[in-house]
């Protein structure tokens, strides 16, 4: 039997530490099995007055019949659901086999595989101890070949999601009613789009996608948690899951679009004359300031450099009311697992780098992901340049269609980026809570649609340009 220690506590902000209300609850036991796979979890949660409360909870899951021509084999009729802890029990092909779609190769999302997710949990950044609990479901035929995952976590706090929900939990704590654990599917500390129902290339991917969603769910009500949220997914599946019950919420990041440029010139070319000065002025400076810029892939990474970047990435979490969710070991794993798949981009002074921007590349897409700077030192316009400027140079290069900078930011608009609509969905459990919630969500959506309008309206680019 697993025993698993959920917190209501507020989490340590510091990975691998305990709040010291909760204290080090957490074992680590063999997982007991019944007759179809299926395992009890032990869960002790803390109510609002601190005092324990212990529950154990079977988290088998049903089987799915599987229907249609290409199921008559014996043993391929059925989809078997699971849950397990750790995405180690996947093996990476088997799991990159569901997150790659073989027809569309544009569509490789680094975030979503096995390489990426294992880092995190295996480098101790998304792990019970620090309230991002492995549930990842799993969906296998009769033959016990995997047919779809979903990562999925068990989670005690709302800290590294991007889509922000702290103020359902202050609304559930005011009517004396808990919010936490609740369950999450997303790529931690990632607001990058992408699907969280991950399913292979097979006849009946949409049956897989079904019992996924249902194993979900089901799993929710097991665990009594108040709510299961899925967060950044592709814009298919979050219209295919408000069909499931699920309450749909749009948010807004800045992305850059590639028109085909040759070069940076040539994109300056669509901007308003002032937007377009602004920009060179801002890249002179780097010149000026005896800064070289350096793009680095896959091997021409070294440790040092990400020994440099962990140094950049704490100054900036520890100094901007920021949260260090990422260990040191982590950008070291991460990067042996994705190969020339990671761009560190970096800033040198007399040869030695001042600051540096972490990008990820996928089958179209560059993603910007972190931005650090040496402590105690100020370089006019250096963020502008390794975050925005470089990603675009670099984007071209690679003939990539799209630039996602991360969350918020709307200074990123006189840049180059222009807002875009990003999704989730929330399942609520309560009632009344659900339609309270729903009611916010109508008038959220308004909002932000109203502000994308304005954005682009005021953006930056020549009119002629859409």
């Amino acid at each position: 039997m697993a025993v698993v220690a959920l917190s209501y506590c507020k989490p340590s902000l510091h990975p691998l530490r305990f709040h010291p209300h909760c204290g080090n609850l957490w074992k680590r036991e063999n997982v007991r099995r019944r007759s179809r796979g299926a395992s009890t979890v032990t869960a002790m949660f803390w109510r609002s007055d601190k005092s324990p409360q212990v529950r154990e909870f079977d988290i088998s899951l049903a089987n799915y019949p599987l229907t249609g021509s290409d199921t008559t084999q014996e043993g391929q009729n059925v989809i078997s659901l699971s849950v397990v802890s750790s995405i180690s029990e996947i093996t990476p092909s088997e799991w990159d086999a569901c997150a790659l779609d073989s027809s569309q190769p544009q569509s490789y999302n680094p975030f979503l595989m096995h390489g990426f997710l294992s880092s995190l949990e295996d480098t101790g950044c998304a792990t019970r101890e620090t309230g991002w609990m492995p549930l990842h479901i799993v969906a296998k035929d009769g033959s016990g070949h995997v047919l779809g995952v979903s990562p999925l976590y068990l989670k005690s706090h709302s800290y590294g999601e991007f889509v922000f929900d702290h103020s359902w939990a202050d609304a559930y704590r005011s009517f004396g009613e808990r919010y936490y654990p609740k369950l999450q599917s997303c790529v931690p500390f990632t607001p990058v789009t992408g699907p969280r129902i991950l399913t292979r290339d097979t006849p009946f991917r949409d049956q897989v996608f079904d019992a996924l969603v249902s194993a979900m769910t089901q799993l929710a009500a097991k665990l009594q948690v108040s709510s299961l949220h899925i967060t950044f997914p592709s814009g298919a599946e979050w219209n295919k899951l408000k069909e499931k019950g699920f309450s749909q919420r749009i948010g807004m990041q800045y992305h850059w679009k590639n028109r085909d440029y040759k070069n940076f010139d040539e994109f300056l070319m669509d901007m308003k004359q002032s937007k377009r000065k602004n920009i060179r002025q801002e890249r002179k400076k780097i010149g000026t300031q005896n800064l070289k810029m350096r793009r680095l892939r896959g091997n021409e990474i070294k440790a040092r450099h990400w020994d440099s970047f962990y140094d950049f990435y704490r100054n900036t979490t520890d100094n901007k009311w920021g949260t260090p969710y990422l260990t040191r070991e982590f950008f070291h794993y991460m990067a042996s697992k994705l190969g020339d798949g990671v761009l560190l981009v970096l800033a040198e002074e007399n040869e030695e780098p001042v600051a540096g921007a972490l990008n990820l590349i996928g089958g179209d897409t560059l993603f910007g992901r972190l931005w650090g700077c040496r402590p105690d030192s100020y370089y006019p316009s250096l963020h502008f340049e390794a975050c925005y400027y470089q990603a675009i140079e670099a984007a071209i290069e690679l003939n990539l269609k799209t630039v996602e900078a991360g969350a918020q930011g709307e200074h990123k608009i006189q840049r180059g980026y222009l807002p875009v609509k990003t999704y989730s969905c929330h399942y609520i459990i309560d009632e009344g809570f659900r339609q309270a919630i729903d009611e916010f969500l109508v008038r959220e959506s308004n909002q932000v649609d109203y502000v994308i309008k304005l954005l682009h309206e005021s953006g930056p680019f020549k009119e002629t340009i859409e």
